[in-house]
């Protein structure tokens, strides 16, 4: 039985409890979460059960946003255990009470938090990003790989069905080799122009946030075009503060000093060429590729679930899919025929642990999607394209020195 610790009560924890929810109704059972701590105690509390102190509530309304999830508490997935709060993460760990962590808590305490689990003998998983800079995340791969210990990522686009079938397209070479990927889009139905939805102010602060829109869904975007094009070898980005003050529902102000959109060409080792947009400016209606996504290849392209193929009438992927896919390549896919996104990387966490390894969305996975969602900063910082190796290795900073120097994170 592992026994998991909750690091952190803010907004994105019922996604992930929806997650051990989903897996537990799979007949997952191998798991029970035994701690939880938060900044503070009634934050903590709130998730433990129904009728506690009511948690906050959701802050969309977009049913693909795990920030709309609600309504879930750890009493909804497990009815034999009822988890200890603890006043802090160190009182967690000293409890001897987990096994591994959940780390949900906010991007700051991301590097921290994970280096005290796994100082501990914890294996980790963090929300993603990864950490609050290259170097921080950097220290907690170099942490894990010295205790043996599994560390990953929630990364959950990655278990998106979508993106898995897409993958799946690929490693059959229906569409060739990719030539072109391409993710595009402007404004936000409830981020745009200026608003905060999520209350989360820090999001919108340099040494709070790291980066803006670059790094709080480029590290999305990026994980998802390495994983169907591979390595990503140099980024070439442009990046603005087009609305220098965003709006709390209060009305309250808050001051913006990272991207709220950025515009990047990235270059893959293979030769693909990929172009990414993202933006939460924009006055007016949200725009974007009809299709979400569009891959090129060489005998073909996949756009959205449409499938083309030279030559041949086009056809659903999804479709293809159901129809083509093998057994063993269905269950390596959606063990148990889960869709959940946060049951799926909660699952290959657990399963890491057991096995000896790192999850599909590892730490090392992470890493990389920071370095190449920071190029995107480092680019715009230095006015020419990045490698990824450069930003990986700290021998390129300039946008991240700051950060590392508040937090005192030892660049090596």
């Amino acid at each position: 039985m592992i026994r998991l610790g909750l690091v952190g009560a803010g907004r994105i924890l019922p996604a992930h409890l929806r997650g051990y929810q989903v897996l537990r109704q799979a007949g997952v059972d191998d798991f029970r979460m035994t701690g939880l701590t938060s900044r503070t105690r009634q934050a903590a509390e709130s998730y433990v059960r129904r009728g506690g102190p009511p948690p906050r509530p959701p802050v969309s309304r977009q049913p693909s946003d795990p920030l709309s999830v609600s309504d879930v508490y750890v009493s909804d997935v497990q009815d034999d255990v009822v988890p200890e709060v603890f006043d802090s993460l160190e009182a967690l760990l000293a409890s001897e009470t987990v096994d591994a962590l959940d780390i949900s808590a906010s991007l700051p305490v991301h590097h921290t938090a994970a280096l005290s689990g796994l100082a501990a003998g914890k294996h980790c998983l963090v929300q993603k990003p990864l950490a609050i800079s290259v170097a921080a995340g950097r220290l907690m791969v170099e942490a894990a790989a010295r205790r043996g210990l599994s560390l990953g990522v929630t990364e959950n686009l990655r278990y998106a069905p979508a993106v898995r079938i897409a993958r799946w397209i690929i490693e059959r070479g229906l569409i060739g080799e990719v030539q072109m990927i391409g993710r595009w889009g402007l404004g936000t139905a409830e981020w745009s122009p200026d608003r905060v939805v999520a209350e989360t102010s820090w999001r919108h602060t340099k040494r709070l946030a790291g980066g803006g829109a670059s790094l709080d869904i480029g590290v999305h975007l990026l994980h998802e075009l390495r994983y169907l094009a591979g390595p990503i070898e140099t980024v070439s980005a442009v990046t603005r503060v087009f609305e220098p003050l965003r709006y709390l529902p209060s009305g309250e102000a808050v001051a913006c000093d990272v991207d709220d959109a950025f515009f990047a060409t990235v270059a893959f080792a293979s030769g693909a060429v990929g172009q990414l947009t993202f933006s939460w400016a924009g006055h007016g209606p949200p725009s974007g590729l009809p299709t979400g996504r569009i891959i090129y290849g060489s005998r073909g392209s996949l756009q959205g679930d449409t499938l083309f193929r030279d030559g041949q009438a086009p056809v659903s992927a999804a479709d293809l899919f159901a129809a083509e896919a093998d057994p063993a390549t269905r269950d390596r896919l959606f063990p148990f025929g889960l869709q959940d996104t946060f049951a799926l990387g909660a699952l290959d966490f657990l399963q890491a642990i057991v096995a000896g390894r790192d999850p599909e969305a590892s730490g090392r996975a992470g890493l990389f999607d920071l370095a190449a969602a920071f190029a995107i900063c480092e680019s715009a910082a230095l006015g020419r394209p990045v490698g990824v190796a450069e930003v990986l290795s700290g021998a390129v900073r300039t946008y991240q020195a700051d950060i590392d120097q508040h937090y005192g994170v030892v660049v090596q």
